[in-house]
């Protein structure tokens, strides 16, 4: 008899998303989704050194660099950009939460598992053709790697980044 892999459902990507806070500000802000992601990424690599022995190479890993990449269409009067950019100017730490919204945390409502990084901007580009949106391109260079555990995403983010069901009642105060 021939065991059948099961199949899983595949995770889309706008299904996992990243919040931002300058840390400083971490008794003051909650993290920010920022309006109009068109992609994220989240890259490790590890260098290794290699030593010549009589038996064959020998290598030894070095440490794991992380990096954090968002693109997204400018929103107006979006004050999260200016507030990254100005941390790169300034050396400040910032604060990244990776959060899968297809996987419901089992610590309660609203948490979805994820990870939690610091780090620095370490690029920022601001594009603007004459025929196109303009488009925001930022990378992060992360402190350490990562620590896994659950991430708060309230309703409203959960809505940015995600269509919510709005019925046909007019709503108050839109």
């Amino acid at each position: 008899m021939y065991k059948l892999q099961l199949f899983a459902e595949a995770v889309q990507g706008k299904k996992i998303v990243y919040l931002y806070r300058i840390k400083k500000e971490a008794a003051t802000n909650d993290g920010t989704i920022l309006a109009f992601t068109t992609e994220n990424g989240r890259s490790k690599s590890k260098d290794a050194d290699s030593t010549a022995t009589k038996d064959g190479s020998i290598r030894t890993p070095g440490t794991s660099e992380v990096e954090i990449t968002a693109t997204s269409i400018l929103a107006k009067g979006d004050k999260m950009i200016d507030k990254l950019e100005d941390a790169m100017d300034s050396d400040e730490l910032i604060e990244i939460w990776e959060a899968n919204l297809s996987e419901p945390a089992e610590s309660g409502d609203n948490k979805f598992k994820g990870m939690y990084f610091q780090g620095y901007l370490t690029e920022f580009e601001k594009n603007s053709s004459a025929e196109d949106y303009v488009e925001c391109s930022l990378t992060f260079g992360i402190n350490g790697s990562g620590k896994r555990g659950d991430v708060t995403v309230t309703v409203e983010q959960q809505e940015i980044a995600d269509y919510a069901f709005a019925d046909t009642k007019k709503t108050e105060g839109v």
